[in-house]
């Protein structure tokens, strides 16, 4: 049975931390959480559906949301904006839903100035820096320019890291998970 008014949780961790791996374990052991769907103008990919992976729309269109103040969040990545749309957001908490949201630190600070009753942030940091170098360049996604622009990234996120509601630290996958775990239970209640 969902409660009444529903919860909002969001990972907000540097590039490389591995909270992609730790999310997939907390949805494969937390099954009725619900994954916040993002407006974007980016193309649709193949086998991506509208309303699942993302709310597609035009460029002019996620323009005019901005101006009317519709995204709680929203930034403009590689050419195209992403972006939290408050009324949908709204909607799902209000059906007694727990969303989880994968946010940078700017984005974060919006959602819990937006939703300070319903949000608890969880922060996942790397070991060390060098470790979170190492694992940007084992993935071998992006060249080293990327890989700088993401490390620096870092180095400032990882200033935050206390602002938040809690905090792991992932130097070791089943530890960080059995501590995410834990604050999830805690969360859920």
């Amino acid at each position: 049975m969902k409660k009444s008014t529903g919860k909002i949780i969001i990972i907000v961790a540097p590039s490389g931390t591995g909270k992609s791996t730790l999310l997939k374990m907390i949805f494969n052991e937390f099954p009725s959480l619900l994954w916040s769907v993002s407006t974007t103008t980016r193309e649709k990919r193949p086998g991506e559906l509208e309303g699942k992976d993302y709310f597609y729309t035009s460029k002019d269109k996620f323009e005019s949301m901005i101006k009317h103040n519709e995204f709680i969040e929203w930034a403009k990545v590689h050419g195209n904006y992403y972006g939290t749309s408050r009324a949908y957001l709204s909607k799902v908490i209000s059906e007694g839903n727990i969303v989880v949201c994968d946010l940078d630190v700017q984005g974060t600070d919006s959602m819990i100035q937006n939703f300070p009753d319903h949000t608890r942030a969880i922060f996942i940091e790397p070991p060390s820096i060098e470790t979170l170098r190492l694992r940007l360049r084992k993935r071998a996604t992006d060249d080293t320019g990327v890989i700088n622009t993401r490390v620096n990234n870092a180095k400032s996120e990882l200033l935050r890291k206390h602002d938040f509601h809690y905090l792991v630290k992932n130097d070791d996958l089943d530890s960080a998970y059995e501590q995410l775990r834990s604050i999830f239970r805690e969360i859920i209640g």
